[in-house]
């Protein structure tokens, strides 16, 4: 039980290391809590920062929840369960931060890591599905809301009761995060991304314009 309290303890550790408020306060002197959504989360950080930091942000994010989960193999802890258990504990950390007064990200990347570390071949999956949404839509929030629901189906699948629950705990938690995003696209006025065909069309609509 030591070893799983520790496990715990460290991947919220792990989970509430803020890779974006870091990137911005080290490299451009800004809080992002200041900027653009406000969220210290990729995406807000590819919005406010640029494309390096935002892909930096994102594979940071990404790690903490693949670190997480795979302490129980580093510690020994028999199960594989105890990954997707320990790891959820990643992605508590990055939602609410002990550094960031409690508050963090939206979950999304930091559960990816988790997919990683526990099934690699679904997390490429994941990964093709998520950017094909954003290459078409340009929203990261749709591209979330969208693959987190087939993503859960596929591992409903796998008659994997431990994956699954974390599958469908994670997927509540994304959407009740994403509330303001599910509110601003329901009134057709979400932030886009700078890449993908609604960018690009609305940047022409735009030129036209004027």
């Amino acid at each position: 039980m030591l070893k799983i309290a520790i496990c715990f303890i460290l991947a919220y550790l792990i989970g509430s290391f803020p890779s974006g408020y870091l990137i911005g306060k080290l490299f451009f002197h800004q809080d992002i809590r200041q900027n653009g959504s406000g969220n210290i989360g990729t995406t807000n950080t590819f919005r406010v920062f640029g494309v390096l930091p935002g892909v930096t942000v994102l594979v940071l994010d990404i790690f903490k929840g693949t670190l997480g989960a795979s302490l129980p193999v580093f510690f020994q802890v028999p199960g594989k369960p105890w990954m997707i258990i320990i790891g959820l504990a990643s992605v508590l950390g990055h939602c609410f931060s002990i550094f960031m007064h409690f508050k963090g990200g939206k979950a999304v990347a930091t559960a990816a890591g988790i997919l990683l570390a526990y099934n690699p071949p679904l997390f490429l999956f994941a990964f093709f599905l998520f950017a094909i949404i954003i290459l078409i839509s340009s929203t990261v929030s749709l591209a979330s809301l969208i693959s987190l629901p087939v993503l859960t189906f596929l591992i409903w699948r796998t008659h994997d009761p431990y994956f699954l629950f974390a599958a469908v705990l994670v997927t509540i938690v994304v959407y009740i995060r994403h509330i303001p995003n599910i509110k601003r696209l329901a009134n057709h006025n979400e932030n886009l991304v700078h890449i993908g065909l609604v960018y690009s069309l609305s940047k022409k609509r735009q030129s036209r314009s004027h």
